[in-house]
Order: C-alpha cells, then structure tokens, then sequence
C-alpha cells in the first residue's frame, strides 16, 4: 500500500538499522543503500554519467526483473529513476515487494517527461487515486525534441530558492515520488478512457484539481513554512559536511570499473 509522498530523496522513512537495497543507482546512489544492484555496468544509455558505487556499499551486476536476493532479504528498497526503463514493469515492480518489506520510487511525471524527455524512457508515469498507472511512451507519439533537463534539473535548483521551494512544496509536479510498503496498485497500459485520457488529451481544470489537490490558504502556508524550514535544514547540513570532509565527493566513491 501507498504510506506517503516523500518531499524528496532525503525524507524517506529508513529507520537507522535498516538493511538497504536500491535497484539501479547508476551514477549518484543513494547514500543510504547498503547494497546497490545495476543490469547495465558498462553502458551509460540509461544514465547521465558513469556508474558509482560509495565505499560503505556492496555492488552487484544484476536485472532488476530478476533479482538475486531471498525474499525480504532487505528492510528497505529505492528505485529511483530507474521504472520508466524497464521492458516489463510488472514483473519489475514485483520482485521488489519480494525481496524488501518497503520501499521508494521515482521517476519523471508526465510533466517531467516533457521539460527533459529521454530516448531510453519507456513509459510515462503518473500517481491517479493512490495507483502508479504507466503508460507506453510509443502510444503518445511524443515528439518533443527539446530537452529543458539541464534547467529544471541542474540550474534552478543550484541558483534559485524560489524553485526550491516550489519543488518541496509541490514535489510530485515533475516527478512522481511514491514511497509504499508490503505491495502497491499499479495499472501498466491502461485501456479506460478516464485514465488514458491523462496521457494523451489536454487537461481541464477538474483533472488538475484531481491530480494537484487543492490545499486551504492555511495548509498552503503550512506547507510553504515547511519547505523554508527543511531548506534551512538542508544547507545546514551541506556547510557542517564541507566543513569536516563529509561532503560526499568522488574522495569517497569509486567510479564502478567492473567486477
């Protein structure tokens, strides 16, 4: 079942002991992953950089449709990134609810998959009444050719506090972050027009207002005082780790050069 939609990648609920899997961590794994699995080790088709794996983490070479652990080898499984991939989403998604009690996914939003569209994206996805629906990109003869990823995702997010603040106050609006336990609902292809029309007509008012819940002027500032708070928290941490060497720069990963 869904639990929460995390503000970001440093709000998930991973209890201290937790063992911890991530499926996919490509070129910036989570620094929580204990142990970091990869189906492509020597290509970069997938990813925006070479593969790294940290010095506290175990790597190994494997498919994420197939996983090489027991079931519920771990406390706790991050997907980030990685499910607009995969040939069967189905299959994928199910051998993490094999192998971890809970977990995290994200992937680009509708949205998102507009502002920086990529060629090994294989569907688009969208979070409609607590479900993760994917939907085939093949169908929407999406044709965008410009990618905005190196502003929204590089840019404002280095120079501007006002989109920092809009991506935690509003952070499922270019990517879905969906963090979940035991299993969760998911539709791959879906044949009903009230779903499909998410991903292929223009969106009226009363789908934004059902995929963008609207909030009272009170929970809005709430949720605004919220982002200041955690923003000041952020950048509290990062000049205490640059302060005492815990920045987490390539001086403490190794660029992955097989096994």
């Amino acid at each position: 079942m869904k639990t929460r939609n995390p503000k970001n990648r440093a709000d998930l609920k991973i209890k201290r002991n937790d063992y911890v899997l991530e499926v996919g961590g490509g070129h910036n794994p989570h620094r929580r992953s204990n142990v970091v699995v990869d189906k492509y080790a020597d290509s970069n088709y997938h990813r925006s950089g070479d593969l790294i794996v940290r010095n506290n983490q175990k790597f190994m070479e494997a498919d994420g449709e197939n996983l090489p652990f027991d079931k519920n080898t771990f406390d706790y499984v991050i997907c980030n990134q990685v499910l607009e991939h995969v040939e069967n989403p189905e299959r994928f998604l199910k051998e993490q609810f094999r192998v971890a009690k809970q977990g995290f996914i994200e992937t680009p939003s509708l949205i998102g998959e507009y502002l920086f569209p990529k060629k090994s994206h294989k569907w688009v996805i969208l979070e409609l009444e607590n479900k993760l629906v994917l939907y085939p990109k093949e169908k929407m003869n999406f044709n965008s050719v410009v990618d905005f990823g190196d502003m929204f995702l590089d840019y404002l997010p280095t120079h501007s506090i006002a989109y920092k603040l809009l991506q935690r106050t509003y952070p499922n609006l270019i990517t879905v972050r969906y963090e979940w336990k035991n299993e969760i609902e998911f539709i791959v292809d879906p044949k009903s027009p009230e779903l499909v029309k998410y991903f292929t007509e223009n969106w009226t008012q009363e789908m934004y207002h059902q995929f963008f819940n609207s909030r009272s002027k009170l929970a809005d500032v709430k949720e605004m005082l919220w982002a200041v708070g955690n923003l000041i928290s952020t950048f509290s941490r990062t000049i205490i780790n640059r302060k005492f060497g815990l920045s987490g720069n390539l001086s403490n990963t190794i660029k992955y050069k097989g096994v």
